[in-house]
C-alpha cells in the first residue's frame, strides 16, 4: 500500500508538477526554506548533509515559504538563483508554498498533522515570543528552517525546531537511525 505523502501533489522549483513517489523508500528532510532569514545560513549545513548521507539514501527537499515576516519574496527563479549562487545547493527545490495559515499546502497539512510534537522547541519560541512575534497554535510550524524527517516506509519519524541546524546531533542521531532502518 502506497503512503499518503508521496502522493500528495508538489511542483518543482523549476514549475515542473508531480508529487514525491520519485522519493519512495529514501530518507526524506523536508525543511520550509527562506532566503532573507537570520536562519537561511542554514542552507550551508543542509548542502553538506545532503552531500555526506545521500549515497545512503537520504533526500533533503526544500519547500520556499514566505509565511514569516516575508523573508522569501523572491520568485521561484530567483530562490533557485539565490541558492545556486550563495550556497552551491544541490538538494532538491520546490515551487515556493504556505506551510501555515488558511492557505497551507496539503503537504504541511499532513506533516503537522501526523507529528505536532518537535524536537528543541522552546529557546527559539520564546526569542520570538520576546520580538512580539506570534508563534502561532500549537502545532503549527513555528519559523523558517522546520525540519520533519520521513522514514524509508514513508511516515514521519521526527520533527526538528527551526534553530535545530543540520549538525545538531539530536538531527543527526534522527537520521542516521531513519537511514538504518530497513
Amino acid at each position: 500500500m502506497s503512503q499518503p505523502v508521496y502522493e500528495i501533489p508538489v511542483t518543482r522549483i523549476d514549475g515542473s508538477a508531480g508529487d514525491l513517489s520519485p522519493f519512495r523508500g529514501k530518507v526524506l528532510l523536508v525543511v520550509n526554506v527562506a532566503s532573507k532569514c537570520g536562519l537561511t545560513p542554514q542552507y550551508e549545513g543542509l548542502e553538506k548533509l545532503y552531500q555526506s548521507r545521500h549515497a545512503q539514501g537520504l533526500e533533503v527537499l526544500g519547500f520556499p515559504a514566505n509565511n514569516f515576516k516575508e523573508q522569501e519574496p523572491g520568485s521561484d527563479a530567483e530562490i533557485q538563483q539565490f541558492c545556486t549562487l550563495q550556497y552551491d545547493v544541490h538538494f532538491p527545490l520546490f515551487s515556493k508554498i504556505s506551510v501555515r495559515g488558511a492557505d497551507q499546502h496539503p503537504l504541511y497539512a499532513m506533516l503537522t498533522t501526523t507529528q505536532p510534537a518537535t524536537i528543541g522547541d522552546g529557546p527559539f519560541r520564546e526569542r520570538l515570543k520576546g520580538y512580539g512575534i506570534d508563534t502561532g497554535a500549537p502545532g503549527e510550524v513555528l519559523w523558517n528552517f522546520e525540519k520533519f524527517l520521513i522514514g524509508r516506509d514513508g511516515r514521519v519519524a521526527a520533527r526538528f525546531a527551526p534553530d535545530v541546524a543540520a549538525e545538531d546531533p539530536r538531527l543527526l542521531d534522527a537520521i542516521d537511525a531513519a537511514l538504518a532502518a530497513a
